[in-house]
Parts: C-alpha cells; sequence; structure tokens
C-alpha cells in the first residue's frame, strides 16, 4: 500500500496517542487502498471555528472530515484532512465509558471512513458506515463503540 499520513499537533493537551497508533489507526480504515491523509490534531476553539466555517453548527465536535476532490484529469492520491479535537475526544470517552485509546481509534477511523466516501446521512448509509467501523475496530482489538455507547445509555 502506497499511503503517506502527515500529522500535525496543534494542542497542548499531553494526553495524545502516538504517532505510530495514530498511522495504524488510519492505515486499518484505509483497508488497503492508496491514499495520503492528513490528521490534524487540534483544541476546542479551532475544531469550533472549523464547524462554524463548514458546517454552520456552533461549538466544538469531536472529528470533522474534508474530502479532497482533484480537478477532472489530475491523479492525485490525497484523501482529504481529518481534524479531532484532542479534549473533545477524552471528556466523550470518560462520559461513555470508554478508554481514551478506543475512542481515538474510532474516530481517527470515522473520520478516515468519510475521506473514502462513507457517510451517515440515511439509515443505510448509517448502518454501511457502522459495519465498516465495527470490522475495522476489531481488527485492531477494539470493541464495537456503538454497543459501548449503547449500554451506557441505558
Amino acid at each position: 500500500m502506497d499511503s503517506g499520513i502527515d500529522i500535525q499537533v496543534a494542542t497542548g493537551e499531553p494526553s495524545l496517542p502516538s504517532p505510530q497508533q495514530l498511522r495504524r489507526w488510519v492505515e486499518a480504515a484505509l483497508e488497503g487502498q492508496a491514499g495520503e491523509v492528513s490528521l490534524r490534531i487540534v483544541d476546542e476553539a479551532e475544531i469550533a471555528a472549523l464547524n462554524a466555517r463548514f458546517r454552520q453548527r456552533s461549538g466544538p465536535t469531536n472529528v470533522l472530515s474534508f474530502p479532497f476532490e482533484p480537478p477532472p484529469g489530475v491523479p492525485l492520491t490525497f484523501l482529504g484532512d481529518v481534524v479531532i479535537c484532542a479534549p473533545v475526544v477524552i471528556r466523550e470517552a470518560r462520559e461513555q465509558g470508554k478508554t481514551a485509546e478506543a475512542h481515538w481509534a474510532h474516530l481517527v477511523v470515522h473520520g478516515v471512513l468519510h475521506l473514502r466516501g462513507f457517510d451517515h446521512l440515511t439509515a443505510e448509509d448509517a448502518e454501511r458506515m457502522e459495519n465498516r467501523e465495527r470490522a475495522i475496530l476489531a481488527g485492531l482489538g477494539f470493541p464495537d463503540p456503538y454497543l459501548i455507547e449503547e449500554s451506557h445509555r441505558s
């Protein structure tokens, strides 16, 4: 597989996954597809600004994906950017009763799948995407992230 993964850290959060972990999760989500991905880890202010500008939603979110479409006839392997908010990931993991590592892995996989064209706008699309996430995460040794969320809400 020919993939390039650019990792940018733009937060002072001290407890982040290692670059090796992040690369492993991106590569797992690529499932052998060649492609380049930019993964940026940010604070709440940066992701809130991106969320407002590109999704017209206020406040921070956990992950945003920005798929790249090359101009027609231009063969590029750059798939796009994934931006993840470290404080939100850590807070959500705690609130949902997950390990931080499992939640990080889930959000990296989720973001990269968006770059590959997966989405969750319809129930059918959501089921397809969640099934891919479950399979990839199971291959990495992580539990079903949706089962954990559902059991934590009970």
